[in-house]
Order: C-alpha cells, then sequence, then structure tokens
C-alpha cells in the first residue's frame, strides 16, 4: 500500500493519515481483510510521528472501517470499501451545505424531513 501526504493540505496530519488510508481502500488497493502494515512502519514511510499515525487509524476504526485485533494488527474491515465510499460523499454533502451556509443540524433537519 502506497501513502502519500500532501505537504500543501491545511488539514492536521491525522486526518490526512485517515485519508490516505481511506482512498486506498476506496480504490482497492486494499480489501476486506486484509492487513495493514505497522504503524510505526506507516509512521516512517510517511514522515510523522507514530502517534500521529495512530491517531488516523483509530479515527477509521470508530468510522468501521478498519478492525484492531491485538496479535493481529490493523485489519480492513467487512464492507469498508463502500462505507468508504459513502463517507466521502457525507463529507462531500456537509462541505457543500457549509458553502450554503448550512450546518450538520441543518442537514440532519433535511435528512429526516425526507419520506
Amino acid at each position: 500500500m502506497l501513502l502519500r501526504l500532501n505537504a500543501t493540505d491545511n488539514r492536521p496530519l491525522h486526518e490526512q493519515v485517515a485519508g490516505a488510508v481511506r482512498r486506498a481502500v476506496a480504490e482497492g488497493e486494499c480489501g476486506p481483510g486484509d492487513r495493514l502494515p505497522p504503524a510505526r512502519d506507516l509512521s516512517r514511510a510517511l514522515g510523522v510521528n507514530v502517534n500521529t499515525v495512530l491517531r488516523g487509524l483509530r479515527t477509521l476504526r470508530d468510522e468501521g472501517l478498519l478492525e484492531f485485533r491485538r496479535g493481529r494488527g490493523v485489519t480492513v474491515a467487512d464492507g469498508a470499501e463502500q462505507r468508504s465510499a459513502l463517507l466521502d460523499r457525507v463529507r462531500e454533502l456537509v462541505a457543500d451545505a457549509a458553502h450554503l451556509g448550512y450546518g450538520k443540524s441543518d442537514l440532519i433537519e433535511m435528512i429526516r424531513g425526507l419520506p
């Protein structure tokens, strides 16, 4: 798995790490059950602190894209590709809504009003 961070990106590094892994899953570079390299190896490859990598991976675990298993490392969860693609679309929607002056609570109300 080849991950890269964008030096011109203003987002925090842990979000960039999570985004890079999300992209790799969405593009099929790694699929359900595939094991990710150890966080220490990822941190060396990306040139960031290992805690930054772990924070990004924990974010993805909380989103249901990754599974942490003692003794087995970090693996891609079943259904991660679809979930990753959907989360990307949701993020785009939230960003578009913010650009138009709507907040997350406004979006939630709009969704609740759908049949």
